[in-house]
């Protein structure tokens, strides 16, 4: 994740122990295991994409730097039912209170991993790049674009400083303030204030297309359109500027990815990567000999 990455996923965590107060689980302490020692294994219930293998691993470290940690498995690896992710051997007690918040990060980010890949493996055929979007959970955001990548996604702009992304509310909003706008002068006039920051503009008619291609913006976004109206688009950008990017976005789904990668976008952005994905069934069993 990076050295930065590295420092924010250490936050990260332990505010998540934190949440769960990992250290004051009554129950273990109320059973009184003492010194007592085992050996566990996170098992896989269902096939998947594992990620946060990593996360996991430093859990347990946060926990109790005594515990023996083994992943068998590398984030953005593929496992199937049954399959043993990693062992870990140590106090009883720290495995208890560890054990929770472990699978929650398990089972989300793989959850991620295993419906990006099942887009990528849909345009596989094609040049087309799947790609997220910003709409993550509050605070996760960190680990769930990690997991996209681990499922052979991409990721879109981290946060608002990243890049220039215009919307259909900004357009609006100057609509408003200034009559007879023009879209290709408002990326003219930002492209002297961001000269270092890629440029994106949503656009969700044709004839907006038309009116900033001619502006070379990094890329365009073709939002909510039909087949049509996107072939047209594509059409044109390769008429006028063939390094201008174009990104299909809305209502995407595995039915019609493949289809919309066939008209040779350059990528498609999808919400659902983040906002949707199905939670993995991982657990964590206790060796008892």
């Amino acid at each position: 994740m990076g050295s930065q990455g590295s420092i924010k996923l250490g936050d990260f965590i332990k505010q998540a122990l934190a949440e769960d107060r990992c250290l004051e689980d009554i129950t273990t302490q109320s059973l009184n295991y003492g010194n007592l020692k085992t050996k566990a294994v996170i098992k896989a219930k269902e096939g998947a994409v594992c990620a946060g293998m990593n996360v996991a691993k430093e859990v347990f470290k946060l926990i109790d730097k005594k515990l023996k940690f083994k992943q068998a498995i590398r984030d953005g690896d593929s496992f199937n039912a049954g399959d043993i992710l990693a062992k870990i051997s140590g106090s009883v007690s720290s495995i208890l209170s560890a054990e929770r918040t472990v699978l929650n990060f398990l089972s989300k980010l793989s959850g991620v991993a295993t419906l990006t890949k099942s887009f990528v493996a849909k345009v596989k055929p094609y040049r087309t790049r799947i790609m997220d979007t910003r709409k993550t959970t509050p605070g996760f955001r960190l680990l769930e674009k990690y997991a996209v990548r681990m499922g052979g996604g991409y990721n879109h702009r981290y946060d608002l400083s990243e890049a220039v992304l215009i919307k259909d509310n900004h357009i609006a909003a100057l609509r408003k303030k200034k009559k007879g706008f023009n879209l290709g002068e408002m990326i003219t006039q930002i492209r002297k204030k961001s000269k270092d920051k890629e440029i994106e503009i949503e656009v969700d008619s044709v004839a907006d297309f038309k009116q900033v291609v001619g502006h070379s913006p990094d890329i365009i976004m073709l939002d909510n359109m039909n087949i049509s109206q996107i072939r047209k688009c594509v059409k044109l950008r390769n008429k006028i500027n063939k390094r201008i990017k174009l990104e299909a976005s809305g209502n995407v789904n595995l039915d019609n990815v493949r289809i919309l990668a066939r008209l040779k976008v350059d990528r498609i952005s999808i919400g659902k990567l983040t906002h949707s994905p199905k939670a993995i069934d991982i657990s964590l069993e206790f060796i008892v000999r």
